[in-house]
């Protein structure tokens, strides 16, 4: 069964005040196992001295179930102990198989102290496990007695098939659902705790415990034993093969987290301007298609505007190209300072830029653009190199309802060209024409 473990599984992200939830839940589970005990208690036989022997048994083999198992990918630990409970409750009875579940599940997360797992994590594992095992056994157990279920179970027959089988399913449930509880105080979502593979693993378990139970009761020694040693084997095989398959999970994983960052860091590449680091034409293309058909069908503002630095030329041929790239990198801080990070800065060209202003009218995104304008030419420049003077000049251009992306950036382009024809150091829009402060 899945069992409760004391660390915290690596994969589920526990929500504040979790565990405080979870501790809450699970002092109600074993208050709730501890009430069906003390009503039950007249009907347990456990105590009797001929009862000891079968007893001590179970006991043991709970013990021994629960430690063979693997590691669960939410649930942090999954138990053979399925074979012991329904085994127990086919030959005990349901009263008494809960009180060997209870104790079983009561002694057995003590181990984890040693590991240093924290005490109020072991004593949170004991409370769950204790209380949930318990109700799960004695709930399905009474069910299978009241439908007429035989203990203890000596032969086959389809009535007692279908109990049997109906006695597994309803355990298997009971316990998805109490899990499910648990995971849902921890991090307020129960996806993920069911897996198909424990679950599979879990209901064979129960199927291979009623023929341990038939063995049990016809009390043929040798088969009994032989049956054991092979159950035994097969457990401690199949408790390899989970854990190897886990191994090759978390090694998927890894790889694929792995391979997820490298595509991630080549789509940056990809739409990247390595020197400024804003977007590049090939994104700003696609960006602005995509932002002027979504503004078409929803009726918005939108605004493109192109950036040119003035007689760039000059500044490689005058001062370097180094010089000429550190000035790109200035005026791309300068434009990524002053543009919302929802608006698209990119490096359209050698020198040019090209900016989409989403939600934005063409007399406000003037604005903005004159904004940059005169922080590009009040900028200190004299840290790239002395008495280096930087200006821009652009084009605005807004949405119309006939406008396609291409005939925007055109615009935006014919608008940028008057200004370098009227003098550069200017942004110029549909009806305005912004002059440089004197």
């Amino acid at each position: 069964m899945e069992q409760v473990g004391a660390e915290q599984p690596r994969e589920l992200a526990i929500q504040p005040d979790g565990w405080r939830a979870e501790f809450v839940f699970a002092l109600l589970l074993f208050a709730g196992a501890a009430v069906a005990l003390w009503h039950t208690w007249p009907e347990a036989s456990f105590l009797e001295s001929g009862r000891w022997p079968q007893v001590s048994f179970f006991l043991l083999f709970s013990l021994f179930t629960i430690s063979i198992g693997f590691p669960h990918p939410v649930v942090g630990h999954v138990s053979f102990d399925r074979v012991a409970q329904v085994s127990s409750i086919l030959v005990l009875g349901p009263v008494d198989a809960a009180w060997v579940a209870f104790l079983a599940s009561l002694v057995y997360p003590w181990h984890r102290l040693r590991k240093g797992v924290p005490l109020y994590r072991v004593i949170d594992a004991v409370l769950t496990n204790a209380g949930l095992m318990t109700l799960v056994v004695l709930g399905a157990g009474w069910l299978y007695v009241w439908l007429g279920g035989p203990v203890p179970v000596t032969a086959l027959d389809l009535q007692a098939l279908a109990l049997l089988l109906l006695l597994v399913l309803v355990m298997q449930a009971l316990n998805e659902l109490g899990m499910a509880g648990v995971y849902y105080c921890r991090a307020k979502n129960p996806v993920g705790v069911i897996s198909a593979f424990e679950t599979i693993t879990e209901l064979v378990s129960g199927l291979i415990a009623i023929l341990v139970a038939i063995v049990y009761t016809n009390l043929d020694k040798p088969a009994f034993v032989l049956l054991l040693v092979v159950l035994s084997a097969g457990m401690l095989g199949l408790k390899q093969f989970a854990e190897m398959r886990r191994r090759l999970e978390q090694l998927v994983e890894a790889r694929t987290e792995a391979l997820r960052e490298k595509t991630e860091q080549l789509e940056q590449m990809v739409t990247r301007d390595v020197l400024t680091c804003l977007r590049n034409r090939r994104f700003a293309e696609d960006f602005v298609e995509r932002e002027v058909d979504l503004a078409h069908r929803e009726g918005r503002e939108l605004s493109v505007a192109l950036a040119d630095i003035d007689h760039f030329k000059q500044i490689n041929d005058g001062y370097s190209h180094g010089v000429g790239d550190r000035v790109l990198q200035k005026v791309a801080r300068i434009f990524g300072d002053r543009v919302r990070s929802t608006d698209l800065i990119a490096r359209y060209g050698g020198e040019e830029f090209l900016f989409c202003f989403i939600g934005a009218g063409e007399d406000m995104a003037a604005q903005v653009c004159e904004d940059l304008r005169r922080t590009v030419e009040d900028a200190d420049w004299s840290e790239v190199a002395p008495g280096l003077r930087v200006t821009i000049s652009m084009g605005v251009v807004g949405r119309t309802a006939a406008v396609t992306a291409q005939s925007m950036v055109a615009a935006a382009d014919a608008r940028l060209y008057r200004a370098k024809h009227m003098g550069r150091n200017l942004v110029v829009a549909e009806a305005t024409v912004t002059q440089p402060s004197l």
